[in-house]
């Protein structure tokens, strides 16, 4: 049983009408709280303590979604534009909320001060959003590194063939550049491939911009215009177009979301592997992959430019400003996040938001190699890490983006004529909404 869980909490919980002194998590016999939650094998383990707040609060939980984050995104817009925001707690994450701040409450006005305190400050201050903590973040802090199967950097036969035909020795690569003469390397479709990438909605806008950060691009410029439809663009884009035309990346990549990467590295088909903490602990657990004791992990490729890609953010659940019970929301909401439930996630991968938990974190990789490389990985591929462009458009302009980007790749259009056209589609949104 969890210290927080079973000990008293300094403070009060207070309540948009008052205040109501509660010990967290607090009693809340006979109420249900529904919820909308970002769904995929990695978060279960964290869902399974729900359990454990409902017998402890007597409340119950009511899960209405439970869905990846883009098709989530979609439905809380929904229930914006048809006014039926009546679930009180749902997933955020930081390159989502500035889109609709407004329908969550100030999470620093009902939890104490202590816990709030508890998380490392720059989440908390990226998590703030106009004056309202619209979110408490979780074990969730995201920015990729590099995953690859070790065994390939190991065969003497394939040292010599690579070394022969790039005039440079086979290690795990340190560039994307070297990445993309790897992935071509060892790729013998359909049965491996070198690489993958997810290739719609947020999640390839989200690779384009890193890589074009890489390449010495901006995305929008210091005005708020797009300007990703520069030369260093081209060469961004150009990188995923190349890999797809070269077959060293599976052909339904363009289809491909988060859940569909970890599955492929860990079905053993994929060398090299930029992806999220959260699969650390699932890449290397043979019960699930099959390159479990096989997995090297490294901090993530630079562009031409010499800088890392690093698109980041980080996950976290709100509470609604409709919720007939937003105390006991908020209840819920600190319980996962709270320091058992981030050991519990840290325990599997991913980067905790807890200052104590980071400790915890740490202490736990000095016995444990594969924890302490991938930890080693993590911390350094956050040094490099860098939010979203900061506009409340940013997922409007993927939307509107990304289908350009997958023409391009498809070799449907020319880079320079998919990156145009997407700038145009970028430029109407930031004008009708106000920001040019």
């Amino acid at each position: 049983m969890s210290k927080l869980f079973a000990g008293i909490v300094t403070g009060s919980l207070l309540l948009a009408s008052g205040a109501l002194a509660a010990e967290l998590p607090g009693t809340f016999k006979g109420v249900t709280i529904d919820a909308k939650l970002i769904g995929g094998q990695q978060y279960e383990a964290l869902y399974a303590r729900i359990a454990e707040w409902e017998k402890a609060t007597g409340a119950k939980v009511n899960i209405l979604s439970k869905k990846n984050h883009f098709e989530l995104d979609k439905e809380i817009k929904s229930d914006i534009a048809t006014g039926n925001i009546s679930w009180c707690v749902g997933s955020n994450h930081s390159s989502f909320a500035p889109q609709y701040p407004d329908i969550y409450t100030d999470l620093a006005v009902i939890l104490p001060k202590t816990e709030i305190a508890a998380f490392v400050p720059s989440t908390i201050k990226a998590a703030t959003l106009g004056g309202k903590l619209v979110m408490l973040p979780r074990a969730q802090f995201d920015v990729s590194a590099l995953y690859y199967q070790k065994s390939l950097y190991q065969d003497d036969a394939k040292k010599k063939a690579f070394k022969e035909k790039y005039g440079y020795d086979l290690t795990p690569p340190d560039t994307w550049q070297q990445v993309a003469d790897q992935a071509a390397f060892f790729s013998h479709p359909p049965d491996f491939y070198g690489t993958q990438f997810a290739g719609k909605e947020e999640a390839i806008n989200g690779r384009f911009y890193e890589m074009l950060v890489a390449e010495g691009g901006e995305y929008l410029d210091k005005d708020g215009k797009p300007a990703f439809n520069s030369d260093a663009g081209v060469r961004a884009l150009d990188w995923f177009v190349k890999l797809y035309k070269a077959k060293a990346v599976p052909a339904g990549t363009t289809n491909y979301l988060w859940d569909d990467l970890g599955q492929g590295f860990a079905s053993g088909t994929i060398a090299l592997n930029l992806d999220w903490p959260g699969w650390a602990n699932f890449f290397n657990d043979p019960k699930s992959s099959k390159v479990a004791g096989n997995v090297g992990v490294k901090v993530q490729p630079a562009g031409s430019s010499g800088k890392r890609t690093g698109w980041s953010g980080f996950h976290g659940f709100s509470v609604t400003e409709s919720c007939a019970h937003k105390d006991a929301a908020a209840s819920l909401v600190w319980f996962l996040t709270n320091e058992d439930s981030q050991k519990l996630e840290a325990g599997a991968g991913p980067l905790p938001t807890r200052t104590a938990v980071w400790d915890w974190d740490i202490a736990q990789a000095a016995t444990d190699p594969y924890k302490k490389e991938v930890l080693g990985a993590f911390q350094a591929a956050a040094t490099h890490a860098f939010a979203v462009p900061q506009t409340p458009s940013w997922i409007e302009i993927s939307n509107a983006v990304y289908p350009e980007l997958q023409a391009a790749i498809l070799g449907d259009k020319s880079s320079k004529d998919a990156l145009d056209t997407a700038a145009k589609k970028a430029t109407q949104i930031l004008e009708d909404a106000g920001a040019l």
